[in-house]
């Protein structure tokens, strides 16, 4: 099965993330592995609607800081050199600028980091209940990518999008509906038949209504610059784990230990 499963029910593709020893956790074949999962079904004229869930009791944990595993990716050397966005990056371009067909994410479980990134960049997201969505970002020494820094205040707003990620908040389903960053919120024993359900729901419309209006709604919330936003959150996250407080942050985190930071 490897680390992706797609399956097919009638117009919907369901793209689950294969990871359970880890909770999903994103290592450099899983991360490519999603955007390539999602290119292809957004030129498979059968597929209406893309659904993105976990295996087992998580969503995505985010970056697997224990096992990146070995440098992947599926672009060739120049394309490598003309893009200098990295894979989670592609995240939000994959599937708001590169794919008008609605994407559900199915938030089965915990969603952290990068976790939580592709969760946001998803058009609609339906949540289990129990399950958590966290930032994480403080507690390894890193700042928001994957396009969080513009998801998150596009979804509930800017001060509390701030409070989110500076007070590394951690919230279940209730509270992640009230703030705006999910549209459904369901009982956990009814949540698989739930997540399906709706996408199923979602294939009743002419799929060219539905992609004309993901059109219209992604260009009126685009960035003037959305590349050159990545490439910030790229740059900022870079300096914060390249900083000495970002590498005693994830050295701290490993340990399990509160961190001693210097401001250097």
């Amino acid at each position: 099965m490897g680390v992706i499963s797609v399956t097919n029910e009638g117009h919907v593709r369901t793209i689950t993330l294969n990871r359970p020893e880890t909770k999903n956790a994103l290592n450099l074949e899983l991360g490519w592995g999603i955007v390539e999962a999602v290119e292809e079904a957004a030129k498979d004229d059968s597929v209406w609607v893309i659904a993105i869930t976990g295996t087992g009791n998580a969503f995505c944990s985010g970056l697997d800081l224990k096992d990146p595993g070995p440098d992947f990716s599926p672009r060739s050397p120049l394309g490598r050199q003309l893009d200098d966005l990295a894979w989670i990056s592609m995240f939000l371009i994959g599937m708001r600028e590169q794919c008008d067909k609605p994407i559900v994410a199915g938030i089965n479980g915990v969603a952290v980091g990068g976790g939580l990134s592709l969760a946001m960049s998803a058009d609609m997201r339906v949540m289990k209940r129990s399950a958590v969505l966290m930032a994480g970002y403080p507690r390894i020494g890193g700042s928001p990518d994957g396009g969080l820094t513009v998801t998150l205040p596009q979804s509930m707003g800017y001060e509390q999008a701030m409070r989110f990620l500076l007070e590394n908040r951690s919230v279940t389903g209730d509270e992640a509906k009230a703030l705006g960053m999910v549209g459904e919120v369901v009982d956990d024993e009814a949540f698989p038949g739930r997540f399906a359900e709706y996408c199923q729901s979602l294939t009743k419309l002419s799929p060219i209504t539905s992609r004309l209006t993901k059109r219209g709604l992604v260009s009126s919330t685009r960035l003037p610059d959305l590349a050159g936003q990545l490439r910030s959150e790229i740059r900022n996250i870079g300096m914060a784990f390249g900083s000495e407080d970002g590498k005693e942050a994830r050295q701290a985190f490993i340990e399990k230990r509160p961190p001693v930071f210097k401001g250097r």
